[in-house]
């Protein structure tokens, strides 16, 4: 037997004494009621004869014994919302689709599946400086995003979007989002602009419900298992704005938590705006995927023309 299947079986045999235990302190308790008070040893002999009696007549109308026992949606915390002190599952789940709903702004269609992204859309021609097709490098992009939702975990790397606009980042993001969100995981979305807004709100804010409600958005950004955060660049950049910005990044790698970040910017761009301590962090906890082409809106509309 390994070490883990020997460490289990003792872990087993513990439970067995306590409950074994429990069970003995349990009969001494009623033992010692029953002999001050017979009364009681009655009326639970009668309860236990009236609840079999009970049981009889339900089975004998056709339904269970336990048709009328109180229903839970989750047996683990009998619908409370705790498991033993701590936050159960069942809470967890509803707690994820409240926060996924929210991706409404992202979910535009409702159709958002890779099944739905079209590579013909990509020139097939190569690029003279890389040698290499719109269409090819879509297609890793494509790959590389499929494969990233399907085992999406805490394991996953960090991603960074990078390219012109209409080149399906957005889309992209939105497959991840819907498919890591199907799988029960806490997925937030927002611009650049207003997840910093929503730091400086919390901050400067005179109006307390007002800070309150930037606060929780805050709180969603820093902790939800995945955060996409769109169109990096093309907020206003301040100190204030880098300092935000920092900590969304650095909190999110600190606790193990997986961010998208989709910009129009290439590496250059980005560090004549953002601090070496961004940077840093960006170039080296985040795989970037190269958005190439034109945009796929005009392609589409000169398609229909």
């Amino acid at each position: 037997m390994s070490t883990s299947g020997r460490l289990l079986s003792k872990a087993r045999e513990k439970l067995e004494a306590i409950r074994n235990v429990n069970q003995e302190e349990q009969r001494r308790r009623i033992d010692r009621v029953y002999a001050r008070l017979p009364r009681v040893r009655s009326i639970d002999a009668a309860l236990r004869a009236m609840q079999a009696e009970r049981a009889e007549l339900l089975v004998a109308a056709g339904w269970p014994m336990d048709y009328t026992d109180e229903i839970y949606a989750c047996p683990v915390c009998r619908d409370t919302g705790m498991d033993g002190g701590e936050i159960c599952q069942c809470l967890w789940k509803l707690y994820n689709r409240e926060l996924t709903a929210q991706l409404g702004t992202l979910l535009r269609c409702g159709n958002e599946s890779f099944g739905k992204f079209d590579l013909n859309l990509y020139d097939t021609a190569a690029d003279p400086k890389t040698g290499v097709s719109p269409r090819e490098c879509m297609r890793l992009v494509y790959d590389t995003c499929l494969e990233y939702a399907k085992n999406f975990s805490q394991a996953s790397p960090n991603l960074m979007f990078q390219g012109g606009t209409g080149l399906g980042k957005t889309f992209l993001s939105a497959c991840i989002a819907r498919a890591a969100a199907e799988k029960g995981f806490s997925v937030a979305y927002e611009s650049a602009s207003a997840a910093l807004e929503a730091f400086e709100t919390q901050k400067f804010s005179r109006d307390a419900a007002e800070a309150a409600e930037a606060a929780a958005r805050v709180r969603q950004y820093l902790n939800c298992d995945l955060m996409i955060l769109d169109d990096l660049g093309t907020e206003m950049v301040t100190t204030f704005s880098n300092s935000a910005l920092y900590s969304i990044i650095n909190t999110r790698l600190i606790n193990e938590k997986k961010t998208i970040i989709s910009t129009n910017y290439g590496d250059e761009d980005l560090a004549r705006k953002y601090t070496p301590q961004i940077m840093s962090r960006l170039e080296g906890e985040y795989l970037a995927l190269p958005f190439i082409g034109r945009d796929i809106r005009l392609i589409r509309k000169e398609l229909t023309e």
